[in-house]
């Protein structure tokens, strides 16, 4: 059964169309890049698979069920904004994350915070910008979820720290899984996708496994999302 199912998904904010007919399937055990320029619909699909926001028309299926209490059991979600409680520890952090999520693994967040040099005792306001994003991306790929949202997950560290932030996202996960990368630094993750998803103006654009593209145009998908997507 397919991990995340849309059907004719539409979504409006007043006379604003931000998910027009969407159609998209995504198997179990992919990576799959939701690309697309900002203000193309991306948070928009992100948050509807989360359940934060609902269809204006059309399905959309998690693990065959609607979005609801049932999938949030499913769906590990990593906002576009980090929303942690600064008043926390990592060390409390993961205790609040474990007392929350049963399928929470305390162990693999300790040692990636190690491996980032980030102390357990150290308070969420004393850390930089960057560092918070890495706190919370350790949070949400510590589950052991069915399905992972990352909304632009390297979007505000400093490139030297991408490679090891996708290093852990596809070491970090569970294989039987799927992970959803939404962002438009293409060139940044385009090596862990298995699958591409190009949206524009709420449009799917273009749906297809990374290695298809690169062999029927010769071309790395960052080079087909700039033709896609040149103004």
């Amino acid at each position: 059964m397919a991990v995340l199912t849309c059907r004719g998904l539409t979504k409006k904010f007043g006379s604003t169309v931000a998910l027009d007919g969407v159609d998209i399937t995504v198997e179990p055990g992919r990576i799959v890049g939701l690309l697309g320029p900002n203000g193309s619909g991306k948070t928009t699909l992100i948050k509807l698979t989360n359940g934060l926001l609902q269809p204006g028309a059309g399905e959309i299926l998690i693990d065959g069920k609607k979005p609801g209490v049932e999938t949030k059991r499913i769906v590990s979600y990593l906002p576009e904004r980090s929303c942690l409680p600064d008043w926390m520890t990592a060390g409390e952090l993961m205790g609040f994350y474990k007392d929350f999520y049963a399928d929470f693994d305390r162990d693999a967040a300790a040692g990636m915070l190690s491996r980032l040099s980030i102390e357990e005792k150290q308070k969420i306001k004393h850390m930089s910008k960057g560092t918070r994003e890495k706190v919370q991306l350790i949070m949400v790929m510590a589950r052991r979820a069915g399905l992972y949202l990352l909304d632009e997950p390297i979007g505000g560290v400093d490139p030297a720290a991408r490679d090891y932030i996708l290093n852990t996202i596809i070491s970090s996960y569970n294989p039987s899984a799927s992970v959803i990368i939404s962002t438009h630094l293409i060139a940044d993750v385009e090596k862990v996708l298995d699958d591409v998803i190009f949206i524009s103006c709420g449009k799917i654009m273009l749906a297809a496994p990374a290695e298809d593209i690169r062999e029927q145009r010769g071309k790395s998908v960052d080079e087909v999302f700039r033709e896609v997507f040149k103004c």
